[in-house]
């Protein structure tokens, strides 16, 4: 039985503008997550500063550490979906496959060698 020629997906170059965004991505990442770091030390210093002065109980003071870090850690998980989402968008332009691309194509090459096997043994 001839066999058919494989069709391939055209696969488009990475142009440099994709490669820079990319670039421009992480260092935001990066960015953020830094300035995320240096915000709660200086939140906590400043708290600290304040109990130490009197101006402010140690138990608010505690809370007050607790709130920020909370609003932090929220801001922080929302950025990285943002950011997640961003490069997603990106690779997709790239024509770049996603894992949960390979995955799925993954499930799609197991189904299809089972059935491959079962006629096989039927035939």
């Amino acid at each position: 039985m001839p066999t058919k020629p494989k069709a391939e997906a055209p696969v488009e170059p990475v142009e440099k503008g994709d490669s820079q965004m990319v670039d421009m991505v992480r260092k935001m990442m990066l960015a953020a997550l830094g300035a995320a770091v240096i915000a709660e030390e200086e939140i906590e210093t400043l708290i600290n500063r304040l109990v130490e002065r009197g101006e402010l109980a140690e138990k608010d003071g505690k809370k007050l550490i607790h709130e920020a870090m909370d609003k932090r850690k929220n801001k922080t998980t929302n950025l990285t979906e943002d950011i997640n989402k961003s490069i997603n968008d990106v690779l997709q332009r790239m024509n770049i496959p996603t894992k949960a691309d390979i995955d799925t194509l993954g499930q799609k090459i197991a189904g299809l060698s089972k059935k491959i096997d079962e006629l096989k043994k039927s035939g």
